[in-house]
């Protein structure tokens, strides 16, 4: 299954991550089912990273986290927004041979990178992630079990009217933290993909 790629990944997650809870946050109720909403763009801090998300992951979250807490305008704690990725690839091809944006929402006003040499086969950038219409669910548990989850999502999107545009992204909002893996049935993951409708897909 594709997204086995972020067990992997997902422990490398800084501890601003929620903990384990019992509950789902009444902010994310909303999303227990899938929605079309609408986003605006949001600057983003990316590293790219090509190859296994399974050995490349952790060093790109490791640099991510670093330059985000080196840029003084970032907000910090409570206030820092969820990591997410994309993932602008074919999930058929090799794995060796992946693309992984691994991202944290920045300001607008951030327009440089603080100085650094990144690792090899790393690539770090400031860009802006374009969005619109978006379609989205929250998927409970580990991250080898989402399939059912982007299951709905797509037959919800395609009995709306909508067709799925661009890459699979996820955000992270409750995973492992530095401590450890935590309970993986209390993960909580937003799905997400941009959207447009088809020609006569309603109103």
């Amino acid at each position: 299954m594709r997204m086995l790629m972020l067990c992997a990944i997902a422990m490398v997650l800084s501890s601003t991550s929620l903990g384990a809870q019992t509950e789902i946050p009444s902010e994310l109720e909303r999303f227990t089912t899938p929605q079309i909403s609408t986003r605006p763009a949001q600057k983003v801090l990316v590293v790219e990273a090509k190859g296994d998300p399974r050995t490349v992951g952790g060093r790109a979250f490791g640099l991510l986290f670093q330059l985000y807490y080196q840029i003084p305008e970032t907000p910090k704690g409570p206030q820092q927004a969820a990591p997410r990725a994309r993932w602008p690839i074919d999930f058929e091809q090799p794995r060796s041979d992946w693309i992984g944006l691994y991202a944290l929402p920045v300001p607008d006003g951030v327009s440089e990178l603080p100085e650094h040499t990144a690792p090899a086969g790393l690539k770090a950038m400031l860009t802006t992630w374009e969005y619109g219409e978006v379609a989205e669910v929250l998927h409970v548990g580990p991250y080898d079990r989402e399939e059912p989850t982007l299951q709905r999502l797509r037959e919800f999107v395609q009995a709306e009217g909508y067709k799925l545009v661009e890459e699979h992204e996820e955000e992270y909002i409750r995973g492992p933290t530095m401590a450890g893996p935590g309970d993986p049935e209390q993960y909580l993951t937003i799905l997400r993909y941009r959207v447009v409708r088809l020609p006569g897909g309603g109103a």
